[in-house]
C-alpha cells in the first residue's frame, strides 16, 4: 500500500473524519472499524482502553492511542497526551492511571480510595484536583508526542503542543533516572508488576513469590466482572499484586524501599527510544538535543551490558533482589527498535523470533515463551499475543532492515486485529480473542500500521493523513 495514494471511504462519527487508503475494500474497512472504536471510547479528553473493563485513562495505552488517532485528528492525539500530562506529579512521575470522577468507585479496583494519591502521594506532590494512581507505566510519551507532532507540524506549531508537553516529559525522564535507579547500573527498576506493563508476565513469580498476598476478602476483583477467570491472573497473584501496591502507598509513594525492585528491558528500551526522541523535540524548539542523544546511547550500553544473555539470545529481566531471571518473554525482544543496538545483538534478536519459542502459529508474537513452563495461551501475559509488543517488534524488525519479517509480522497484525474485534489480546497459535474486545491500542495501531508503512520512527519522517 503506497502511503501517498487518494484517500477515500470517508465516514464521519463523533466529530472525527475519518479517511481510509483506497487500496483493498478490506483495508479500507479494517480502517473504518478502527476509527469507530476510538471514536466509542473517546470521553472528551482521552480515550479509555474499554469501555467496561477499563473506564479510566491508562498512561502507556493513552501513548499507542495517539500514535494511532494522529492519523484521524492530530488535535485530538494531542489532547490525548496533554489531559494525561497534566496530571503528573510535582516529582515528575506521570501516574498508571488518571481517574475519572464519572465512573462509580466499585466499576474498577484499585479505585481512588485505594491509592488515595492527594493524601498519601502528598509529599511526592500528587495533583489535588485529579485522582491518580501512585505507580507508573512504560515512558513511551516522549515517542508519541514527536509522531504526533509530525503528524501535522503546523498545527503543533500554532497551538505550542511541543513546548507545552517538552518540560514535562523531560521531568518525567528525570525522575526515572534519577529516583529509580535503584541498582546503581544506569538502567530504570519497576517497583511493581503493573508498572512494567506486562503484569501478570511468568517472569515475576519469583519476585513475586516473596510477598505475603493481602487477604482475599480485602479487595473485590472488579476485573472479574468484565473478562472470564481463566483469561485472568489468579486470585493469589492478584493479591500480591495489592499488598505490593498496599506497602508503596503506605509508605508514602517512596522508591527504594520495596521487595520488588526489577530491571526490565522493554521498559528501558522505551525510555531509550523516548530518549532520542525527546532530543528530536528538543531541537524542534530550538534547544541542544546532543546530550540526550548521547544519554540514550550510554543506556542502551547499560542495557546490553546488565541485560543481554548470549545462551538465550535475548534480553532477560534481572530481580535487584533475587540476579537474572531466566524466564523468556517479549520484554526481551521489545529492545529490537532500538538504533543504536550492536548489529549482532540485534540478529540474534531476529533470530530468536524466528526459533521456537516465538514463532507462533498466527505469525504474532506471544507475550511469554511457547515452550516455558508456565505458558498458557490465553492467560494475561502468560503466553497471548498482544498488539502493542507486536506493533513495537515490527517497528525494529523495520529499523533494522528485517523487511521480510516485518511485512509478515504487520500482515498478521492487521489480519488478526480486524478477524478479533480488536481484541485486547489473543492466543498466539489459534488468534482466539481474549479480554476486552474493542480494545483502544489494538485499534490505534492498527491504524498506525495500515497509513505508515516504512516504519520511519527513528528519522521523524512520519507520513500519514490530517484529520
Amino acid at each position: 500500500m503506497d502511503r501517498t495514494a487518494q484517500l477515500t471511504a470517508r465516514v464521519t462519527e463523533r466529530g472525527i473524519a475519518y479517511d481510509a487508503p483506497s487500496t483493498a475494500p478490506w483495508s479500507a474497512s479494517l480502517h473504518v472499524r478502527a476509527a469507530r472504536v476510538l471514536a466509542a471510547n473517546w470521553t472528551g479528553g482521552s480515550t479509555v482502553p474499554s469501555r467496561s473493563l477499563y473506564p479510566h485513562q491508562w498512561s502507556w495505552d493513552s501513548a499507542f492511542i495517539a500514535i494511532g488517532l494522529r492519523h484521524l485528528s492530530p488535535l485530538r492525539a494531542q489532547t490525548e497526551l496533554e489531559t494525561l500530562l497534566a496530571a503528573q506529579w510535582e516529582d515528575g512521575r506521570v501516574p498508571h492511571i488518571v481517574f475519572s470522577p464519572s465512573v462509580p468507585l466499585d466499576a474498577y479496583f484499585p479505585s481512588p480510595d485505594f491509592w488515595r494519591s492527594s493524601t498519601a502521594g502528598r509529599a511526592a506532590g500528587a495533583p489535588r484536583t485529579v485522582q491518580t494512581s501512585g505507580i507508573v507505566q512504560p515512558p513511551v510519551h516522549a515517542l508519541a508526542a514527536w509522531l504526533v507532532h509530525r503528524a501535522d507540524p503546523g498545527l503543533s506549531r500554532a497551538r505550542g503542543f511541543l513546548a507545552r508537553v517538552y518540560p514535562r516529559l523531560a521531568t518525567w525522564h528525570r525522575y526515572l533516572l534519577r529516583r529509580r535507579d535503584l541498582g546503581g547500573g544506569g538502567l530504570v527498576s519497576v517497583v511493581h508488576p503493573w508498572e512494567q506493563g506486562m503484569d501478570n508476565s511468568p517472569c515475576w513469580d519469583g519476585p513475586l513469590a516473596r510477598i505475603t498476598p493481602a487477604a482475599p476478602r480485602s479487595f473485590r476483583r472488579a476485573d472479574l466482572d468484565h473478562g472470564a477467570p481463566e483469561d485472568r491472573p489468579t486470585d493469589l497473584d492478584y493479591g500480591r499484586y495489592v499488598r505490593l501496591a498496599a506497602d508503596y502507598r503506605d509508605g508514602e509513594y517512596a522508591d527504594g524501599g520495596g521487595e520488588f525492585a526489577v530491571e526490565d528491558p522493554s521498559f528501558n528500551a522505551l525510555l531509550i527510544a523516548s530518549e532520542h526522541a525527546l532530543a528530536r523535540i528538543a531541537a524542534e524548539l530550538g534547544a541542544p538535543g546532543a546530550a540526550r542523544h548521547a544519554r540514550a546511547e550510554r543506556l542502551t550500553a547499560a542495557l546490553v551490558d546488565r541485560l543481554w544473555d548470549d545462551a538465550s539470545a535475548m534480553f532477560l529481566c534481572r530481580d535487584l533482589r533475587g540476579g537474572t531471571i531466566r524466564e523468556r518473554s517479549v520484554s526481551g525482544l521489545v529492545p529490537l527498535l532500538l538504533p543504536g543496538l550492536p548489529r549482532e545483538v540485534a540478529g540474534a534478536l531476529a533470530g530468536t523470533l524466528r526459533g521456537p519459542h516465538f514463532a507462533a502459529r498466527t505469525g504474532l508474537v506471544p507475550s511469554y515463551d511457547l515452550r516455558g513452563p508456565a505458558f498458557e495461551p490465553n492467560r494475561y501475559w502468560r503466553g497471548p499475543a498482544w498488539f502493542n509488543t507486536a506493533w513495537l517488534v515490527e517497528r525494529g524488525l523495520r529499523a533494522h532492515g528485517e523487511k521480510a519479517a516485518a511485512d509478515a509480522l504487520r500482515t498478521a497484525f492487521l489480519h488478526t486485529a480486524g478477524d478479533s474485534g480488536f481484541a485486547e489480546y489473543v492466543d498466539p497459535d489459534t488468534g482466539k480473542a481474549c479480554g476486552a474486545p474493542g480494545f483502544g491500542w489494538t485499534a490505534a495501531l492498527t491504524l498506525d500500521l495500515l497509513h505508515d508503512m516504512d516504519g520511519a520512527m527513528e528519522t521523524g519522517e512520519e507520513g500519514g493523513d490530517r484529520g
